[in-house]
């Protein structure tokens, strides 16, 4: 396996610990976080429950569905070693779908933001280098 294809499944585990850990933060403090964006209760609210209350559903999808992408991009840096041209289109792939993932960082600490957006960019632009494409091309013996 080249280096460029060694260091493009590091980055696509790493980026994929860091959604695994967001996914986790947002399905397991749901109703913090839903409270968090649309705010407590007023005089106006019933009385047995919140804004963030009503709300932890969708968080709890938001989460799961972050978890689900990545998984997307841990099974895909683990099934590298088959060599099939498939596998260097979902890496391409997943790099675009993991920039929005950087926002999210962002919004919680600036610096992670900023942690999770290089390996974003580095794994749209490290399928397609000349020596991954060569890779991803032949077939095994």
């Amino acid at each position: 396996m080249p280096d460029a294809v060694r260091n493009l499944r590091v980055l696509m585990m790493v980026l994929g610990g860091m959604q695994a850990v967001l996914g986790l933060a947002l399905v397991t403090n749901s109703v913090a976080v839903a409270t968090s964006l649309w705010g407590e209760g007023d005089a106006d609210t019933p009385c047995c429950t919140t804004p963030g209350e009503d709300h932890a559903g969708m968080v709890v999808f938001a989460g799961l569905l972050v978890l689900g992408v990545a998984a997307w991009g841990v099974t895909t840096a683990l099934k590298f070693p088959t060599r099939h041209q498939a596998l260097r289109v979902s890496a391409f792939v997943y790099g675009w779908t993991a920039l929005p993932f950087s926002w999210a960082f962002f919004q919680v600490m600036p610096l992670l933001g900023f942690a999770c957006l290089v390996p974003a960019i580095l794994a749209i632009v490290r399928p397609n280098q000349p020596e991954s494409r060569a890779w991803f091309d032949q077939q095994p013996t």
